[in-house]
């Protein structure tokens, strides 16, 4: 349904070969959406419940649900248009350095944390809560990451210190919310265009 709702909103999108990716991203920013709106974030069994009502919604109210997915299409894609910027560069592009070292020093950590996924999900309710609904895992884990990445000397954390980088990161979901213009940057290197020939 979300493929070609995607498609009808865009015909230049074809989430079933180039556009795969895109068609990813609107999956789970879909799933993160109805997370929030269902209230089920933080619950044990949200992914089950998750999978649950989306399958009842389809085989009980299917006309609602296909509804429900092209209104909300149609405003991702208005989102997706605003907050994301695809960059043509070369390898030797240092533009983004500075932001990619700091992603970079936080990944170790962030695959270390045990309630990662707990925070991710804090944040991207806070992301929607506030009218982001595209990239939200992107931007939620990244915001996580550069919390991190201002701790990283310190191997240990406590739950008194991943409260306070997931609060951190919550007040900044709530400010990007504030701001305009594009905060997901796409980068094609050159050898995408040799790779199309």
């Amino acid at each position: 349904m979300l493929s070609q709702s995607l498609q009808n909103k865009n015909p230049q999108i074809d989430p079933n070969t180039t556009d795969k990716k895109i068609l990813q991203i609107a999956s789970q920013d879909l799933l993160n959406y109805l997370k929030f709106h269902w209230q089920l974030t933080g619950r044990e069994n949200a992914e089950i419940e998750l999978t649950e009502k989306i399958q009842n919604y389809s085989q009980k109210k299917p006309k609602e649900l296909q509804q429900f997915i092209d209104i909300w299409t149609g405003i991702w894609i208005k989102k997706w248009n605003e907050r994301v910027k695809v960059l043509i560069t070369n390898q030797e592009h240092l533009c983004w350095d500075e932001t990619n070292q700091r992603q970079l020093k936080a990944e170790p950590l962030w695959r270390q944390l045990p309630h990662r996924n707990e925070m991710k999900d804090l944040v991207i309710d806070t992301l929607i809560r506030n009218g982001e609904i595209c990239g939200t895992s992107i931007l939620a884990e990244n915001l996580i990451k550069t919390e991190l990445a201002t701790h990283a000397e310190n191997k240990i954390y406590a739950n008194q210190n991943l409260l306070n980088i997931t609060k951190k990161a919550m007040k900044k979901a709530r400010q990007l919310s504030q701001s305009s213009g594009p905060l997901i940057f796409v980068r094609i290197d050159k050898r995408f265009f040799q790779l199309l020939r």
